[in-house]
C-alpha cells in the first residue's frame, strides 16, 4: 500500500492565528522527503484550511497532489488550472467539522458523468469518496471513475469499541466488488496508528490517505518522524 499524507490541518493551525506559521510549503517539503505517494489537499468552498495559493505553491515543489473537492463548478475550474495528479470528489457541508460520510453517486450519475469529463480529458485521475455500499460502488463504475476511496470513518469509530468486524467485512466486500468492475481502491478517514494495520486485510488496496492522526502525532515526534512511523505500519 502507498501513503497519501493529508496536510489540511497544517493549514488549519496556520489559519487559527492568521499569518504564515506553520508554513505549508515547509511541511510539504518534509513530507516529500519520505516515501509517500501524494499530498492530499482539500480545497473546500469555504476555504477553512487550504487556500487556492497553497495548492499552486505545493505544486511548484513537484508534488503529486490529490485534490479533494466538492463537485462544483468553481472548484472544477481551479482543478483544471492546477492539473493535479488526481482529484477525489467528496461531499461537503458548511456546518460539518470534517467530511462526514461518502458521496451519494447513485442519485447524481448523469451530473457526475458530465462533471468529471473535462477533468479526465486533461489526464487527471478521478476518485470518488464513498461509503461501503455496493450500489454506490456500481454507480461509481457507471460514472467512469478511475478509483473509489472507501470511507473508513465507521470502521475507525467501531474500532474504538472493539467491534469492527462488521465494518471491516463491508470494506472488504466493497473493495472486491469495485475491483471486479475495474475500479482501483483507496481508503481513508479516521485511520490512525492503532487501527491502520487492519487495512492490510483488504485485498489489493492501493493507497491510504491519512491526515489528522499524522499531524497530531507530529506535535510530539515531528512531522518527519510521524510519517516514517506510519509508513512502517502500512508496509
Amino acid at each position: 500500500m502507498k501513503l497519501g499524507v493529508n496536510i489540511d490541518h497544517i493549514a488549519t493551525l496556520r489559519n487559527a492565528r492568521g499569518g504564515f506559521e506553520p508554513d505549508i510549503v515547509q511541511a510539504s517539503e518534509i513530507a516529500l522527503k519520505n516515501d509517500i505517494h501524494a499530498l492530499t489537499m482539500h480545497l473546500r468552498e469555504d476555504r477553512r484550511h487550504i487556500k487556492d495559493k497553497d495548492l499552486f505553491d505545493v505544486k511548484a515543489l513537484g508534488a503529486k497532489i490529490n485534490l479533494e473537492m466538492a463537485a462544483v463548478e468553481e472548484i472544477q475550474k481551479i482543478a483544471l488550472m492546477l492539473n493535479p495528479y488526481s482529484v477525489c470528489l467528496v461531499p461537503e457541508r458548511r456546518q460539518e467539522v470534517t467530511t462526514e460520510g461518502g458521496l451519494d453517486i447513485k442519485s447524481q450519475i448523469d451530473y457526475l458523468k458530465e462533471f468529471i469529463k473535462p477533468i479526465k480529458d486533461k489526464g487527471i485521475l478521478v476518485s470518488l469518496f464513498i461509503d461501503s455500499d455496493i450500489e454506490q460502488v456500481e454507480a461509481s463504475s457507471i460514472v467512469g471513475a478511475d478509483y473509489i476511496e472507501l470511507h473508513t470513518g465507521s470502521f475507525s469509530q467501531s474500532f474504538l469499541n472493539k467491534n469492527y468486524d462488521k465494518e471491516l467485512k463491508k470494506l472488504k466486500h466493497s473493495a472486491l466488488h469495485a475491483q471486479n468492475l475495474g475500479l482501483k481502491v483507496n481508503a481513508g478517514h479516521g485511520l490512525n496508528y492503532q487501527n491502520v494495520y487492519l487495512m492490510k486485510e483488504i485485498p489489493n488496496l492501493q493507497e491510504l490517505n491519512i491526515g489528522h492522526s499524522i499531524i497530531s502525532k507530529a506535535i510530539f515526534v515531528g512531522l518527519d518522524g510521524a510519517i516514517k512511523e506510519m509508513l512502517e505500519l502500512i508496509k
